[in-house]
């Protein structure tokens, strides 16, 4: 294994540009659970009568918008997370001129949170909220604390979180700035997700690059495609590889 973290280390060395995408695994890490895993859907069903993905829809945002607050609130804002080392080991490659961009469908901006700096988050951030009629914008704790239906000051709108929801599409300037980012790498790192993901579909055909490394805690049959493969949780795999001395 430390073999495999010194080949790593030397290729984001040599590397003029590199690129982390930052998948669900990582924040998995970080202490959300998966709204897909059995369990949890099956308690979010019994409490509220749907399931998450129904719930976390624009036509069920659209219809029952004081069902979906009172989800939102509770099992999406209700629980603080905090970034792994994963993400604080990224934001210091930033920090040495080592990573360039962050690319991440995580909506609790963990990556920026950590000190990244340049980070493109696909399915947008829980702190933008915003009016869609007058423009204002509202913290997380507005819309946390708010009861249920979170109104605009000014306008007595529906604020509106900035995240994408399910039905919705991926903002066209955002997937520009990531395919982008992608064909200037040289290395792309691919970090608790697989190639096949929602994430990584789309945009992993755009690396021409010379090296791609996926980190992932699972094995995929697709993994064969990368260029090295480190089976292992990225909160442990990527601090080694930054700081040495961890290992």
């Amino acid at each position: 294994m430390n073999g495999k973290y010194e080949r790593v280390r030397k290729e984001l060395e040599n590397s003029n540009y590199t690129i982390a995408f930052c998948g669900t695994g990582m924040m998995k890490e970080s202490g959300m659970p998966s709204m897909r895993a059995p369990e949890i859907a099956y308690e979010v069903e019994k409490k509220y009568g749907y399931s998450p993905e129904e719930i976390f829809s624009s036509a069920f945002y659209a219809t029952r918008t004081e069902t979906f607050f009172e989800y939102y609130r509770n099992e999406m804002l209700g629980k603080p997370l905090e970034p792994s080392r994963a993400f604080y080991a990224l934001a210091e490659l930033e920090k040495r001129g080592k990573l360039q961009c962050c690319i991440t469908n995580n909506v609790y901006n963990l990556p920026g949170r950590a000190g990244c700096g340049n980070v493109i988050n696909l399915h947008g951030i829980v702190e933008d909220n915003r009016c869609p009629h007058c423009g204002k914008k509202y913290d997380l704790l507005y819309v946390r604390n708010s009861r249920r239906i979170p109104l605009c000051r000014d306008c007595m709108t529906t604020v509106r979180p900035q995240v994408l929801l399910f039905g919705e599409m991926v903002d066209n300037q955002l997937m520009t700035r990531a395919v982008e980012q992608i064909e200037r790498a040289d290395v792309l790192l691919v970090l608790g997700t697989t190639l096949n993901s929602g994430l990584c579909e789309g945009y992993v055909d755009y690396f021409k690059g010379k090296t791609l490394v996926l980190i992932n805690s699972t094995e995929h049959y697709l993994d064969k495609a990368a260029d090295l493969v480190i089976y292992e949780e990225v909160r442990e795999a990527l601090p080694k590889i930054v700081w040495p001395d961890a290992e």
